[in-house]
Protein backbone atom coordinates (compact mmCIF):
# COMPACT_ATOMS: atom_id res chain seq x y z
CA UNK A 1 0.00 0.00 0.00
CA UNK A 2 2.76 2.40 0.91
CA UNK A 3 6.40 2.42 0.75
CA UNK A 4 9.00 3.47 3.18
CA UNK A 5 9.48 7.23 1.91
CA UNK A 6 8.05 9.83 4.14
CA UNK A 7 8.30 12.18 1.45
CA UNK A 8 4.94 13.26 -0.43
CA UNK A 9 4.89 12.94 -3.79
CA UNK A 10 3.69 15.93 -4.61
CA UNK A 11 3.06 15.80 -8.65
CA UNK A 12 -0.46 14.61 -10.86
CA UNK A 13 1.11 11.48 -11.71
CA UNK A 14 0.59 9.99 -8.30
CA UNK A 15 -3.01 10.87 -7.78
CA UNK A 16 -3.71 9.21 -11.62
CA UNK A 17 -1.73 6.40 -10.72
CA UNK A 18 -3.67 5.65 -7.38
CA UNK A 19 -6.85 6.25 -8.63
CA UNK A 20 -6.33 3.98 -12.15
CA UNK A 21 -4.87 1.27 -9.61
CA UNK A 22 -8.26 1.10 -7.50
CA UNK A 23 -10.50 -0.89 -9.60
CA UNK A 24 -10.52 -4.48 -9.49
CA UNK A 25 -12.28 -6.95 -10.68
CA UNK A 26 -12.51 -10.90 -9.25
CA UNK A 27 -13.99 -13.49 -11.99
CA UNK A 28 -16.40 -16.17 -11.24
CA UNK A 29 -16.98 -19.49 -12.40
CA UNK A 30 -19.82 -21.80 -12.15
CA UNK A 31 -20.22 -25.82 -12.93
CA UNK A 32 -20.16 -28.42 -10.60
CA UNK A 33 -19.48 -28.71 -7.35
CA UNK A 34 -16.20 -30.91 -7.68
CA UNK A 35 -14.02 -30.34 -4.58
CA UNK A 36 -11.04 -30.32 -6.32
CA UNK A 37 -11.89 -27.66 -8.65
CA UNK A 38 -13.73 -25.77 -5.91
CA UNK A 39 -10.43 -26.08 -3.66
CA UNK A 40 -8.77 -24.21 -6.83
CA UNK A 41 -11.34 -21.50 -7.08
CA UNK A 42 -11.51 -20.80 -3.10
CA UNK A 43 -7.23 -20.96 -3.15
CA UNK A 44 -7.47 -18.05 -6.22
CA UNK A 45 -10.20 -16.17 -4.45
CA UNK A 46 -8.42 -15.97 -0.94
CA UNK A 47 -5.27 -14.51 -2.73
CA UNK A 48 -7.16 -12.04 -4.86
CA UNK A 49 -9.38 -11.21 -1.88
CA UNK A 50 -7.50 -9.02 0.17
CA UNK A 51 -6.30 -7.05 -2.73
CA UNK A 52 -9.38 -6.50 -4.68
CA UNK A 53 -11.49 -5.22 -1.66
CA UNK A 54 -8.88 -2.72 -0.57
CA UNK A 55 -9.29 -1.28 -3.69
CA UNK A 56 -12.65 -1.09 -4.09
CA UNK A 57 -14.76 1.75 -3.09
CA UNK A 58 -18.03 2.89 -3.51
CA UNK A 59 -18.91 7.07 -3.46
CA UNK A 60 -21.86 6.96 -1.79
CA UNK A 61 -22.09 9.05 1.70
CA UNK A 62 -22.34 7.79 5.05
CA UNK A 63 -25.48 8.15 7.21
CA UNK A 64 -25.97 10.23 9.69
CA UNK A 65 -26.90 7.44 11.58
CA UNK A 66 -23.52 5.79 12.04
CA UNK A 67 -21.63 9.17 12.69
CA UNK A 68 -22.47 10.08 16.46
CA UNK A 69 -24.35 9.55 19.34
CA UNK A 70 -26.92 12.12 18.65
CA UNK A 71 -27.28 11.73 15.21
CA UNK A 72 -30.69 9.97 14.18
CA UNK A 73 -31.47 6.78 12.22
CA UNK A 74 -33.39 6.48 8.80
CA UNK A 75 -35.02 3.09 8.38
CA UNK A 76 -34.80 3.98 4.25
CA UNK A 77 -31.45 5.64 4.14
CA UNK A 78 -29.26 3.24 6.53
CA UNK A 79 -25.33 4.21 6.51
CA UNK A 80 -25.01 0.62 4.63
CA UNK A 81 -26.82 1.58 1.55
CA UNK A 82 -25.20 4.57 1.58
CA UNK A 83 -21.84 3.28 2.07
CA UNK A 84 -20.68 0.26 2.58
CA UNK A 85 -18.33 -1.06 5.18
CA UNK A 86 -15.40 -2.05 4.66
CA UNK A 87 -14.89 -5.69 3.36
CA UNK A 88 -11.30 -5.36 4.44
CA UNK A 89 -10.34 -6.32 8.12
CA UNK A 90 -9.20 -3.39 10.35
CA UNK A 91 -5.76 -2.79 11.01
CA UNK A 92 -2.86 -0.76 11.24
CA UNK A 93 -0.26 -0.24 8.86
CA UNK A 94 2.51 -2.52 8.88
CA UNK A 95 6.42 -1.32 9.39
CA UNK A 96 7.06 -1.40 5.59
CA UNK A 97 3.63 0.33 4.99
CA UNK A 98 3.92 3.25 6.93
CA UNK A 99 6.26 6.00 6.41
CA UNK A 100 9.75 6.28 8.75
CA UNK A 101 10.16 8.33 11.01
CA UNK A 102 12.72 11.30 10.17
CA UNK A 103 15.35 11.99 12.41
CA UNK A 104 16.18 16.27 12.81
CA UNK A 105 19.50 15.66 10.95
CA UNK A 106 17.57 14.15 8.17
CA UNK A 107 15.75 17.69 7.83
CA UNK A 108 19.20 19.82 7.91
CA UNK A 109 18.43 22.59 4.83
CA UNK A 110 20.31 21.69 1.64
CA UNK A 111 22.46 24.38 0.25
CA UNK A 112 21.77 24.51 -3.53
CA UNK A 113 21.84 27.55 -5.79
CA UNK A 114 18.82 29.47 -6.32
CA UNK A 115 17.32 31.58 -8.73
CA UNK A 116 14.99 34.58 -7.71
CA UNK A 117 12.52 33.59 -5.88
CA UNK A 118 8.70 32.57 -6.72
CA UNK A 119 5.57 34.55 -5.72
CA UNK A 120 4.89 33.68 -2.20
CA UNK A 121 1.61 33.69 -0.07
CA UNK A 122 1.20 33.50 3.51
CA UNK A 123 -1.49 33.03 5.57
CA UNK A 124 -0.93 36.78 7.18
CA UNK A 125 -2.94 36.71 10.40
CA UNK A 126 0.35 39.63 11.71
CA UNK A 127 1.83 42.46 9.89
CA UNK A 128 4.18 41.14 7.12
CA UNK A 129 8.20 41.50 7.16
CA UNK A 130 10.51 41.60 4.41
CA UNK A 131 10.45 37.65 3.21
CA UNK A 132 14.02 35.80 3.32
CA UNK A 133 13.60 32.79 1.49
CA UNK A 134 14.90 29.86 3.72
CA UNK A 135 17.86 27.26 2.84
CA UNK A 136 16.10 24.40 0.69
CA UNK A 137 14.41 22.10 2.51
CA UNK A 138 11.89 18.78 0.78
CA UNK A 139 8.70 18.99 1.48
CA UNK A 140 8.06 16.65 4.72
CA UNK A 141 5.32 14.15 5.45
CA UNK A 142 5.75 11.67 8.28
CA UNK A 143 3.49 9.93 10.93
CA UNK A 144 4.61 10.85 14.64
CA UNK A 145 3.08 9.13 17.51
CA UNK A 146 1.77 11.07 19.80
CA UNK A 147 0.62 10.71 23.83
CA UNK A 148 -2.22 13.47 23.60
CA UNK A 149 -3.69 12.25 20.26
CA UNK A 150 -7.14 11.19 20.24
CA UNK A 151 -6.20 7.47 20.87
CA UNK A 152 -6.05 5.07 23.33
CA UNK A 153 -8.84 6.34 25.51
CA UNK A 154 -10.17 4.95 28.30
CA UNK A 155 -12.55 7.68 30.10
CA UNK A 156 -15.77 8.06 29.78
CA UNK A 157 -18.37 9.03 26.60
CA UNK A 158 -19.84 12.02 27.45
CA UNK A 159 -22.96 11.44 25.41
CA UNK A 160 -24.04 8.63 28.22
CA UNK A 161 -21.22 9.66 31.27
CA UNK A 162 -20.15 5.64 31.03
CA UNK A 163 -17.26 4.18 30.02
CA UNK A 164 -16.68 4.28 26.49
CA UNK A 165 -14.88 1.01 26.04
CA UNK A 166 -18.28 -0.65 27.80
CA UNK A 167 -17.59 -4.28 25.84
CA UNK A 168 -15.16 -7.10 27.10
CA UNK A 169 -14.32 -10.22 25.77
CA UNK A 170 -11.70 -12.52 28.15
CA UNK A 171 -8.84 -9.62 27.97
CA UNK A 172 -10.45 -7.23 25.40
CA UNK A 173 -12.02 -4.43 25.38
CA UNK A 174 -14.41 -2.42 23.05
CA UNK A 175 -16.60 0.10 22.00
CA UNK A 176 -19.88 -0.88 20.99
CA UNK A 177 -21.18 1.70 18.29
CA UNK A 178 -24.67 3.98 18.18
CA UNK A 179 -24.84 1.09 15.12
CA UNK A 180 -24.49 -1.69 17.35
CA UNK A 181 -21.49 -2.74 16.05
CA UNK A 182 -18.26 -3.72 18.22
CA UNK A 183 -14.85 -2.14 17.83
CA UNK A 184 -12.42 -3.23 19.89
CA UNK A 185 -10.00 -1.25 21.25
CA UNK A 186 -6.59 -3.09 19.80
CA UNK A 187 -7.53 -2.56 16.92
CA UNK A 188 -9.68 0.04 16.43
CA UNK A 189 -8.62 2.84 18.82
CA UNK A 190 -5.14 1.90 19.58
CA UNK A 191 -3.13 4.45 16.79
CA UNK A 192 -1.73 7.24 18.56
CA UNK A 193 -0.10 8.43 15.60
CA UNK A 194 -0.48 11.85 13.54
CA UNK A 195 -0.20 12.80 10.19
CA UNK A 196 2.22 15.76 10.10
CA UNK A 197 2.75 17.47 6.82
CA UNK A 198 5.30 20.78 6.62
CA UNK A 199 5.59 21.97 2.96
CA UNK A 200 9.18 22.93 1.51
CA UNK A 201 8.70 26.19 1.73
CA UNK A 202 7.31 26.55 5.68
CA UNK A 203 9.24 29.68 7.22
CA UNK A 204 8.71 29.40 10.58
CA UNK A 205 9.87 33.10 11.25
CA UNK A 206 6.83 34.39 9.13
CA UNK A 207 3.33 34.71 10.57
CA UNK A 208 1.88 30.98 9.20
CA UNK A 209 -0.93 28.99 10.56
CA UNK A 210 -1.46 25.24 11.80
CA UNK A 211 -4.07 23.22 10.20
CA UNK A 212 -6.26 20.33 12.00
CA UNK A 213 -7.75 17.77 10.00
CA UNK A 214 -10.21 15.57 11.44
CA UNK A 215 -11.12 12.75 9.39
CA UNK A 216 -14.47 11.08 8.69
CA UNK A 217 -15.55 7.36 8.95
CA UNK A 218 -13.66 4.81 7.73
CA UNK A 219 -10.64 6.50 7.22
CA UNK A 220 -6.52 5.58 7.61
CA UNK A 221 -4.40 8.50 7.45
CA UNK A 222 -2.01 7.22 4.63
CA UNK A 223 -4.64 5.50 2.50
CA UNK A 224 -7.15 8.16 2.59
CA UNK A 225 -5.91 11.28 4.65
CA UNK A 226 -2.98 11.33 2.65
CA UNK A 227 -3.26 9.32 -0.71
CA UNK A 228 -7.08 9.74 -1.44
CA UNK A 229 -8.20 13.02 0.26
CA UNK A 230 -4.48 14.75 -0.74
CA UNK A 231 -3.95 16.57 2.18
CA UNK A 232 -0.34 17.47 2.59
CA UNK A 233 -1.00 18.27 -1.66
CA UNK A 234 -3.30 21.04 -1.07
CA UNK A 235 -1.72 22.18 1.96
CA UNK A 236 1.69 22.46 -0.10
CA UNK A 237 -0.26 24.02 -3.52
CA UNK A 238 -2.24 26.54 -1.58
CA UNK A 239 1.27 28.30 -1.36
CA UNK A 240 0.51 29.29 2.32
CA UNK A 241 2.73 29.36 5.02
CA UNK A 242 1.03 26.82 6.51
CA UNK A 243 1.86 23.05 8.27
CA UNK A 244 -0.56 19.87 8.47
CA UNK A 245 -1.79 18.20 11.71
CA UNK A 246 -3.92 15.13 11.45
CA UNK A 247 -4.32 12.89 13.93
CA UNK A 248 -5.98 9.01 13.67
CA UNK A 249 -9.65 8.62 14.57
CA UNK A 250 -10.97 5.32 14.44
CA UNK A 251 -9.86 3.25 12.16
CA UNK A 252 -11.06 2.27 9.65
CA UNK A 253 -14.61 2.55 11.58
CA UNK A 254 -17.85 4.04 11.15
CA UNK A 255 -17.53 6.03 14.74
CA UNK A 256 -17.09 9.34 15.34
CA UNK A 257 -15.89 8.93 18.63
CA UNK A 258 -13.66 11.88 19.53
CA UNK A 259 -11.21 10.42 22.00
CA UNK A 260 -9.26 12.65 24.19
CA UNK A 261 -10.34 15.72 22.29
CA UNK A 262 -13.69 14.67 24.53
CA UNK A 263 -12.34 15.96 27.76
CA UNK A 264 -11.38 19.88 28.63
CA UNK A 265 -8.22 20.97 27.47
CA UNK A 266 -7.71 17.88 25.81
CA UNK A 267 -7.01 20.04 22.39
CA UNK A 268 -5.06 22.09 24.00
CA UNK A 269 -2.73 19.18 25.36
CA UNK A 270 -2.20 17.63 21.71
CA UNK A 271 -1.20 21.68 20.47
CA UNK A 272 1.32 22.07 23.04
CA UNK A 273 2.70 18.84 22.02
CA UNK A 274 2.63 18.97 18.64
CA UNK A 275 4.72 22.42 19.02
CA UNK A 276 7.62 20.19 20.38
CA UNK A 277 7.35 17.80 17.07
CA UNK A 278 7.04 19.98 14.47
CA UNK A 279 10.03 22.13 15.94
CA UNK A 280 12.26 18.97 16.28
CA UNK A 281 10.83 18.23 12.76
CA UNK A 282 11.91 21.16 11.14
CA UNK A 283 15.38 21.41 12.80
CA UNK A 284 14.92 24.16 15.01
CA UNK A 285 13.88 23.17 18.62
CA UNK A 286 13.93 27.00 19.39
CA UNK A 287 11.03 27.34 17.18
CA UNK A 288 8.79 25.44 19.69
CA UNK A 289 7.49 28.56 21.18
CA UNK A 290 6.60 30.40 17.72
CA UNK A 291 4.21 26.97 16.73
CA UNK A 292 3.05 26.67 20.55
CA UNK A 293 1.43 30.28 19.37
CA UNK A 294 0.37 30.23 15.82
CA UNK A 295 -3.39 30.48 14.94
CA UNK A 296 -5.13 26.85 13.48
CA UNK A 297 -7.50 26.24 11.34
CA UNK A 298 -9.48 23.48 11.90
CA UNK A 299 -11.22 21.51 9.15
CA UNK A 300 -13.66 18.58 9.94
CA UNK A 301 -14.87 16.46 7.35
CA UNK A 302 -18.08 14.10 7.80
CA UNK A 303 -17.46 12.52 10.94
CA UNK A 304 -14.79 14.61 12.23
CA UNK A 305 -17.75 16.93 13.26
CA UNK A 306 -17.33 15.53 16.81
CA UNK A 307 -14.12 15.74 17.61
CA UNK A 308 -14.14 19.38 16.47
CA UNK A 309 -17.26 20.37 17.84
CA UNK A 310 -15.71 19.27 21.34
CA UNK A 311 -12.38 20.77 20.37
CA UNK A 312 -13.97 24.22 20.07
CA UNK A 313 -16.34 23.82 23.15
CA UNK A 314 -13.88 22.57 26.30
CA UNK A 315 -10.61 22.18 24.10
CA UNK A 316 -8.91 24.74 25.93
CA UNK A 317 -7.29 27.31 23.00
CA UNK A 318 -10.37 29.05 21.81
CA UNK A 319 -8.61 32.12 21.32
CA UNK A 320 -6.18 30.39 18.56
CA UNK A 321 -8.73 28.70 16.21
CA UNK A 322 -8.96 31.76 13.76
CA UNK A 323 -11.31 29.59 11.44
CA UNK A 324 -13.41 26.20 11.39
CA UNK A 325 -13.90 24.40 8.06
CA UNK A 326 -16.49 21.43 8.06
CA UNK A 327 -17.35 19.65 4.98
CA UNK A 328 -20.81 17.68 4.79
CA UNK A 329 -20.09 17.21 8.47
CA UNK A 330 -23.12 19.13 10.41
CA UNK A 331 -24.36 15.89 11.86
CA UNK A 332 -25.30 17.34 15.18
CA UNK A 333 -23.51 19.60 18.09
CA UNK A 334 -25.08 22.36 16.52
CA UNK A 335 -25.43 24.49 20.11
CA UNK A 336 -21.56 23.77 20.28
CA UNK A 337 -20.76 25.22 16.64
CA UNK A 338 -23.53 28.54 16.99
CA UNK A 339 -22.26 29.14 20.23
CA UNK A 340 -18.33 29.29 19.13
CA UNK A 341 -19.55 31.39 15.93
CA UNK A 342 -21.25 33.85 18.42
CA UNK A 343 -18.18 34.19 20.80
CA UNK A 344 -15.59 34.32 18.07
CA UNK A 345 -16.48 37.52 15.84
CA UNK A 346 -12.84 38.02 14.71
CA UNK A 347 -13.10 34.38 13.21
CA UNK A 348 -14.03 32.88 10.17
CA UNK A 349 -16.44 29.38 10.11
CA UNK A 350 -17.24 27.81 6.87
CA UNK A 351 -20.16 24.47 6.35
CA UNK A 352 -19.97 23.49 2.93
CA UNK A 353 -22.91 20.42 2.55
CA UNK A 354 -24.87 17.97 0.01
CA UNK A 355 -28.39 17.01 0.74
CA UNK A 356 -27.69 14.20 3.50
CA UNK A 357 -26.63 17.56 5.67
CA UNK A 358 -28.90 20.08 4.60
CA UNK A 359 -31.31 19.87 7.32
CA UNK A 360 -28.61 20.44 9.95
CA UNK A 361 -27.02 23.21 7.93
CA UNK A 362 -30.22 25.30 7.33
CA UNK A 363 -31.31 24.72 10.86
CA UNK A 364 -27.64 26.21 12.16
CA UNK A 365 -28.36 28.91 9.68
CA UNK A 366 -31.73 29.90 11.52
CA UNK A 367 -30.30 29.73 15.04
CA UNK A 368 -27.16 31.96 14.39
CA UNK A 369 -29.58 34.59 12.28
CA UNK A 370 -31.38 34.13 15.35
CA UNK A 371 -28.89 35.58 17.26
CA UNK A 372 -28.19 38.64 14.59
CA UNK A 373 -25.09 36.94 12.97
CA UNK A 374 -25.12 37.65 9.21
CA UNK A 375 -24.59 34.23 7.07
CA UNK A 376 -23.60 34.23 3.67
CA UNK A 377 -24.37 31.65 0.92
CA UNK A 378 -21.92 32.33 -1.87
CA UNK A 379 -18.35 31.76 -1.54
CA UNK A 380 -17.10 34.73 -3.53
CA UNK A 381 -14.41 35.88 -1.51
CA UNK A 382 -11.73 36.71 0.99
CA UNK A 383 -12.64 34.88 4.17
CA UNK A 384 -11.79 37.51 6.84
CA UNK A 385 -12.48 37.70 10.40
CA UNK A 386 -16.14 37.58 11.14
CA UNK A 387 -16.98 35.15 7.69
CA UNK A 388 -20.19 33.01 8.27
CA UNK A 389 -20.45 31.00 5.14
CA UNK A 390 -22.39 28.17 4.23
CA UNK A 391 -21.78 26.91 0.71
CA UNK A 392 -24.73 23.84 -0.52
CA UNK A 393 -22.72 21.91 -3.44
CA UNK A 394 -25.47 20.03 -5.68
CA UNK A 395 -26.07 16.83 -8.06
CA UNK A 396 -23.04 14.99 -8.96
CA UNK A 397 -21.07 16.03 -6.00
CA UNK A 398 -20.76 12.95 -3.87
CA UNK A 399 -20.01 13.13 -0.10
CA UNK A 400 -16.75 10.63 -0.63
CA UNK A 401 -15.29 13.02 -2.47
CA UNK A 402 -16.25 16.10 -0.61
CA UNK A 403 -12.36 16.68 0.89
CA UNK A 404 -10.92 16.43 -2.88
CA UNK A 405 -14.35 17.87 -4.80
CA UNK A 406 -16.92 20.59 -3.27
CA UNK A 407 -17.98 24.11 -4.07
CA UNK A 408 -14.37 23.85 -5.97
CA UNK A 409 -11.59 21.21 -6.56
CA UNK A 410 -9.71 21.35 -3.19
CA UNK A 411 -11.65 23.19 -0.76
CA UNK A 412 -9.18 23.17 1.26
CA UNK A 413 -6.05 24.64 -0.40
CA UNK A 414 -8.90 26.77 -1.64
CA UNK A 415 -9.92 27.82 2.00
CA UNK A 416 -6.41 28.39 2.27
CA UNK A 417 -5.67 30.64 -0.60
CA UNK A 418 -9.11 32.85 0.11
CA UNK A 419 -7.68 33.66 3.80
CA UNK A 420 -4.40 34.20 2.60
CA UNK A 421 -6.58 36.90 0.25
CA UNK A 422 -8.03 38.64 3.19
CA UNK A 423 -6.63 41.85 5.19
CA UNK A 424 -5.04 40.80 8.37
CA UNK A 425 -7.67 41.45 11.51
CA UNK A 426 -5.70 40.07 14.53
CA UNK A 427 -1.91 40.08 15.42
CA UNK A 428 -0.81 36.16 16.20
CA UNK A 429 -1.67 35.35 19.83
CA UNK A 430 -2.71 38.91 20.58
CA UNK A 431 -5.96 37.86 22.29
CA UNK A 432 -7.93 39.69 20.81
CA UNK A 433 -10.75 37.17 20.27
CA UNK A 434 -13.60 37.93 22.17
CA UNK A 435 -13.97 34.63 23.78
CA UNK A 436 -10.71 33.75 26.07
CA UNK A 437 -9.48 30.43 26.45
CA UNK A 438 -11.84 28.06 27.76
Amino acid sequence: MVGTNPKFLNDDRRGQADRSARAAYIGRDSGDDGSSRWGSIATAFLVVLPLSLTLAQCSNAPAPATLAANAQASASDTFDERFPAPQFRDRFPTASESFQLRQPSDLAPKRTAQAEPAPYRVASLAPQVPYQRPETRDDLTTLVSMKYSAFPYFGNNPASESPFLDISKGDRRGHRSFSGRVYWQDETYNDNRVLVHVPDNFDVRKPGVIVVFFHGNGATLERDVRDRQLLPQQISNSGVNAVLLAPQLAVDAADSSAGKFWQPGGFKRFMTESADHLAELTGDPAAAKAFANMPIVIVGYSGGFLPTAYSLDVGGVTNRVRGVVLLDAVYGQLDKFAAWIENNRASFFVSSYTHYTARHDQELMGMLRDKGIAVSEEMDGPLRGGSVVFVETGEGITHRDYVTQAWTRNPVKDVLVRMAQAQPLTRIAAGVSSSASR
